[in-house]
């Protein structure tokens, strides 16, 4: 049976040298002088040179950490050694008598040594495609790194929505089930023990089970759009748009809010505003998030303040200012990731999308978002959008 193994005849291997060069036409009375060197040298073995054009091959630079051309790589046997720049041939005439010795040392060696004679074998053989395969390893090892972060990352991020959907579900969804019972106790007549509900009491009791539902409904939606993440698509339908008429809006929604918290909401949205190129739903989903926020964090008794006016000749600029907590300064420039929340913010509903989101909406119309804020002084979340132009 023949031996299919490794012999040191198979490799009495040729020293072996990468000529790199590009195409820059200087070079070429370059090359061709130290190919002709190399023709004209006088030794007990043979050595191979193969040309290696950067341009097609530039992998093979960056494995071999090219710096400069033409360069001669010397990369069998080991150790690998460079020569570059425009005195290649002299470098060579003081280099060549060294590298016949180390050659000569290397054949010794593998006589004596069946595992390095494989290993020598399988690196030498050919050296492009070993450093070719090693290249596209390297690349393939960084991207399924890249794909176990990103998937540790979202199984991070499913366990955290779990639970924190678990806590912030629990308060509305009892607060709702407490309302409807009532109810059901005043108007069912199978009921043994019956309530008596006035006409004011009843409506409370359906506004209260309505205004949590709607919170289990906002809740859920965050939880879809956690789901589909950064990738979700934005569909704008930019069109002239009344800001003004839109932000007093919005503000309308609020009242209940900000009476029941005693605060006091300021506005400053000047009629003459110039209208905007923006689509309406969007920008409002912005206006309501933000106003949202203010509400939320500002303490009952504080202000909160909406603020509109042309910035620049395409520019108008909206304001929303609450007398809040404030965000730290090393907090500042997270905010608008998505599902990043403050350390304050554990304990209340939502996912920390909503900043997100909203940075997303208003760089699609070109505009900018941003924020000013300092602890104990409040914040203003700040936004821009183009102006109409017929």
């Amino acid at each position: 049976m023949e031996d299919s193994s490794t012999s040191f005849d198979d490799i009495r291997a040729p020293l072996k040298l990468l000529l790199f060069i590009d195409k820059r036409p200087s070079l070429a009375a370059q090359v061709r002088q130290i190919k002709e060197y190399l023709t004209t040298l006088e030794t007990d073995f043979a050595f191979s040179l193969e040309v290696v054009d950067i341009g097609e091959q530039p992998y093979l630079a960056e494995h071999y950490k090219l710096v400069a051309s033409p360069a001669l790589l010397k990369i069998a046997p080991p150790p690998q050694q460079m020569l570059a720049g425009s005195d290649i041939v002299n470098q060579l005439e003081r280099w060549w008598p060294k590298w016949q010795q180390e050659h000569l040392a290397s054949l010794e060696l593998l006589s004596t040594d069946s595992d390095t004679l494989a290993n020598f074998a399988d690196e030498t053989t050919n050296p492009l495609a070993y450093s070719a395969e090693l290249m596209k390893l390297s690349d393939e090892i960084f991207r399924l790194n890249q794909t176990k972060e990103e998937l540790e990352a979202q199984l991070r991020f499913k366990d955290r929505i779990i639970s924190m959907m678990a806590h912030d579900l629990r308060n509305p969804l009892t607060a709702a089930s407490i309302a409807v019972e009532t109810l059901e106790l005043g108007y069912s007549p199978n009921q043994t023990r019956q309530l008596t509900l006035s006409p004011e009491l009843t409506g409370q009791l359906l506004k209260h089970a309505k205004t949590q539902i709607r919170a289990i409904n906002r809740m859920i939606t965050d939880i879809l759009k956690a789901a589909r993440g950064a990738s979700m698509e934005l569909q704008l339908y930019p069109q002239e748009l009344d800001l003004p008429s839109l932000c007093l809006e919005v503000v309308d929604a609020f009242q209940n809010r900000i009476d029941a918290k005693q605060q006091r909401l300021t506005t400053e949205i000047p009629q003459d505003l110039p209208t905007v190129y923006a689509d309406g739903t969007q920008v409002k989903r912005v206006v309501t998030n933000l106003l949202d926020n203010a509400i939320k964090y500002t303490p009952a008794g504080g202000s909160v303040s909406i603020v509109a006016l042309h910035r620049t000749t395409q520019k108008v600029q909206v304001t929303v200012t609450d007398t809040g907590p404030g965000i730290p300064s090393e907090n500042r420039d997270h905010i608008f990731e998505e599902s990043y929340r403050l350390q304050r913010d554990v304990t209340e509903e939502g996912y920390g999308l909503g900043l997100a989101l909203c940075q997303r909406i208003i760089r699609a119309h070109y505009g900018q978002i941003w924020v000013d804020s300092a602890p104990g002084d409040g914040s203003s979340f700040y936004f821009t959008l183009p102006v109409y132009r017929a």
